[in-house]
């Protein structure tokens, strides 16, 4: 059985997630890339709220980025994205990579983060 970039990406993340879980100490930092922008959202899974997300759709930073759909438009996701989960006094998350693999521009949205106070 083949299967296309998609599902793979599904499959992966279904298998990350039998695996991967935040709390209210310690929250899930879920990243979801699509070809044209990239979305990133801590996430309370106990109570299932989001506490803070940020993406390039966010008027905040569509403004400012050229092109959506790079790793430096990850990485200013990156860094909004742990500035407000801070300022709410969360500094420890579980990173989900949401199926991708590490790199690119998953990579370069983990280190923003990773720079920007976040602990993972």
């Amino acid at each position: 059985m083949t299967l296309n970039r998609k599902e793979s990406t599904q499959r992966r993340h279904r298998r990350l997630r039998h695996k991967l879980a935040g709390t209210a100490e310690r929250p899930r930092l879920a990243v979801f890339r699509s070809n044209d922008h990239i979305y990133a959202q801590v996430i309370d899974d106990g109570a299932q709220h989001t506490l803070v997300s940020a993406s390039t759709v966010d008027p905040a930073l569509k403004k400012e980025l050229e092109s959506t759909a790079t790793c430096s438009a990850s990485a200013a996701v990156g860094k909004l994205v742990a500035e407000r989960a801070v300022a709410q006094g969360i500094k420890q998350v579980v990173f989900d990579r949401g199926g991708n693999l590490y790199h690119g521009r998953v990579k370069a949205l983990a280190e923003a983060a990773r720079e920007a106070g976040l602990d993972f």
